[in-house]
């Protein structure tokens, strides 16, 4: 026994041996391991076919074709690279189609602001005339958006709403009080961007006839300033941003006429503290569906306004002990009578069915398990498409259910994670899956579920992992001693020999409602994790208490007392860890970013005598410096909750650091500031405590830009095997 034991020992030397190593360029410079994903797939109105960039073969040039889904043939091609050219230059392809596929939005000189937004010249090509028209000559324009009818675009510049009429060719302006810090037309303040997640704040009616749009009246919310190195004095960029407990923007929902060149305001209620994270247009003419929700947002009311007279009635009202979140699931029925939305209200984000008095008609999905998309609504045959967690909250499969409950079938034909995109009528959908040792790979399939195709399948990517020397990622369940069961994975080297001592790295993000442990290709990260596994590493990440896909008492058990729960199951997390043959106690560490770097300050901190080393990237280290709409959602405001707010801020518990701590920020974060890292600094100066800190000039939350993302890479890697 022992002479085989020795011969699998040599041949698994020998195997490791024989495989290349990862090297940080080939993750964060080279691209070397990126997964193909086939980019343009739009379902045209049909159902039967859809528009591709492809490229030709001979001249290299893209081109938009219009294809047949049954058999992947090309009908014809709508456009080509060439045929877009505007004053001598080419401008970027696109199948931005409108509504009624008569023309194509094309952008050019993108300009980004924030997470959402961006500043282009925007064109648009007519598929008939075969002409290139420019939206406008007075600027760049932001979130440029073709009407139904493909006659009109509307855009937003200096805070003000526009439109140009296609056919006569000009362009007017419908309002004219917008102003920089002041009145935002159109667009979505900073808050609203970044936590409702929309920043094209107006919208078309079905019938291109009205547009109905956000106001914001942000001048009393309270101006942040960024400094900006950029010359011999530096500049200041200075926006609207409401912390905590401070002021926000008022909003006021107006529709505009097209044809009478009337504004109506929509009643919203006379509170003006308050948020209305989504507004969509019915299917009945007229009328505009508006989601009104308190501050503490545990509240939501979803009104029906008439458009002509402003006027508004509440039909459904959802109530929670804590919070309510917010997604685009809401779907309006072309019977005019029903809509659907989701729902955590039984304890789990489900399918709800109802009419539009606002009663319940059915609750179309039940179960311990979680709705995570809607694709989509097949009126004709009353089928639902939807993404759960079914089978695992680890993995995700595509279903189809009948509207009142009947005939689920499962779409999915793998195990791991599977997500879809549908043809217009639901004859055709992709199904685009993955697992955490497979690259994504997409096929096409019939109504019926018969394959007909292979869209993608990323061999050559498969064949080249395969060259290297990479570990397997291993999913794992692990019990607290409060009998709390928390799902992680953990990445061993190719070499791994139980008999030896490893030290370990955490990596945590852990915010409330997010998930790391999901069997997916996870790309950079997870091939940066496997470069460490190279070195001599275990990687470990587990998700604590208030993350997502558990249902809600599990995801919100952390409400008024952010950070508290999350750090206590990291901090048992290693102290598991600590415990196995193979680890070695006193080399544990901890990594993240963002709300990860903000446990991660906690961990080294509250957890000082497990954690010997951790890396905070961008973190948050007090929540009264992060933004109302998040902040308030978790904690309420800090006047109502300053415990919450101050008994799990790491600025409080610098005095107790013990281990390596290294503090990574970049200065023009507009998401979470500076200002964070640089408190933070302060105290643990002031508790005299050795740390070592890196900034990246003018860099946003992302950190990239250049060699900038390498840098970082390289800097946290050289942190770690000198202290870890």
């Amino acid at each position: 026994m022992k002479k085989l034991l020795f011969v699998f020992l040599l041949l698994n030397i020998a195997y490791a041996q024989n495989k290349k190593e990862i090297t940080l360029e080939d993750i964060f410079k080279k691209s070397t391991f990126v997964a193909k994903e086939r980019q343009g797939l739009r379902s045209l109105k049909d159902g039967k076919t859809y528009v591709s960039i492809e490229k030709d073969s001979i001249t290299g040039q893209q081109y938009v074709a219009r294809n047949r889904y049954e058999d992947g043939k090309m009908v014809d091609v709508l456009f080509r690279e060439v045929d877009l050219k505007f004053k001598d230059s080419l401008l970027p392809i696109s199948t931005d189609l409108s509504e009624d596929e008569s023309k194509v939005l094309l952008s050019k000189d993108e300009e980004p602001i924030y997470r959402h937004s961006f500043r282009a010249n925007y064109f648009v090509y007519d598929l008939k005339s075969k002409r290139v028209m420019e939206v406008s000559t007075g600027g760049k324009q932001m979130y440029g958006t073709l009407s139904p009818d493909g006659t009109k675009v509307a855009f937003v510049r200096d805070n003000n709403l526009f439109i140009t009429d296609l056919i006569m060719g000009n362009e007017y302006q419908i309002t004219h009080d917008g102003l920089l810090n002041h009145i935002i037309n159109g667009g979505a303040d900073w808050v609203y961007e970044e936590e409702f997640s929309f920043a094209r704040a107006f919208f078309w009616s079905p019938d291109s006839k009205k547009i109905a749009y956000y106001r914001f009246d942000e001048s009393e919310v309270p101006e942040f300033d960024l400094a900006v190195y950029d010359k011999l004095y530096p500049t200041t960029y200075r926006y609207k941003y409401p912390k905590a407990g401070e002021s926000n923007s008022m909003v006021r929902i107006q529709v505009y006429d097209l044809s009478s060149q009337v504004t109506q305001i929509m009643d919203i209620g006379s509170n003006t503290d308050q948020y209305i994270p989504r507004i969509k247009w019915t299917a009945v003419p007229n009328s505009l569906c508006i989601l009104r929700m308190n501050r503490h947002q545990n509240k939501l009311d979803y009104l029906l306004a008439d458009i002509a007279t402003g006027q508004t009635k509440v039909i459904l009202t959802r109530e929670s002990k804590q919070y309510l979140d917010i997604n685009d699931d809401l779907t309006f029925l072309r019977n005019k009578n029903q809509f659907v939305l989701t729902s955590d209200s039984d304890g789990y984000n489900h399918l709800y069915l109802y009419g539009m008095d606002g009663k319940l008609i059915q609750q179309i999905t039940k179960g311990s398990w979680e709705i995570t998309q809607l694709y989509g609504i097949d009126e004709k045959t009353g089928r639902v498409y939807y993404q759960s967690t079914e089978n695992s909250p680890l993995r995700r499969d595509v279903y189809e259910i009948q509207l009142d409950g009947s005939h689920k079938k499962r779409l999915s034909t793998t195990e791991g994670t599977t997500s879809a995109t549908f043809s217009t009528d639901f004859s055709y959908y992709i199904l685009n899956q993955s697992d955490h040792s497979t690259p994504p790979h997409s096929a096409l399939y019939m109504r019926s579920g018969k394959l007909i195709r292979m869209l993608e399948d990323n061999w050559a990517l498969q064949k080249l992992i395969s060259d290297y020397l990479l570990s397997p990622t291993e999913l794992f369940e692990m019990t607290t001693s409060t009998g709390v069961t928390l799902n992680g994975y953990m990445i061993r080297p190719a070499d791994f020999d139980a008999s030896k001592k490893y030290p370990v790295l955490m990596y945590v993000y852990g915010g409330p409602g997010s998930q790391q442990v999901v069997d997916s290709w996870s790309g950079a990260r997870n091939l940066w994790f496997n470069y460490l596994a190279q070195k001599g590493y275990i990687i470990a990440c587990v998700d604590n208490r208030g993350t997502g896909f558990r249902g809600s008492a599990f995801k919100k058990e952390t409400y008024k007392e952010l950070g508290k729960y999350e750090t206590i199951d990291q901090i048992e997390v290693a102290k598991w860890l600590a415990q196995k043959n193979y680890v070695d106690p006193a080399r544990i560490g901890i990594w993240g970013w963002s709300f990860g770097g903000y446990l991660s300050s906690l961990c080294i901190t509250k957890g000082a005598d497990v954690f010997s080393m951790a890396i905070a990237v961008a973190p948050v280290t007090s929540w009264r410096y992060y933004d109302s709409i998040y902040t308030e959602r978790y904690l309420q405001t800090p006047q109502e909750n300053p415990v919450g707010y101050d008994e799990n801020s790491p600025i409080h518990f610098a005095d107790k650091l013990k281990g390596k701590f290294l503090l990574v920020h970049g200065t023009a974060d507009d998401n979470v500031h500076f200002q964070n890292s640089v408190l933070f600094s302060e105290a643990l100066i002031q508790a005299n405590k050795s740390f070592e800190q890196a900034y990246y000039p003018n860099k946003n939350h992302g950190i990239y830009g250049g060699n900038t993302r390498l840098h970082l890479y390289q800097k946290m890697t050289d942190f770690i095997l000198r202290n870890l």
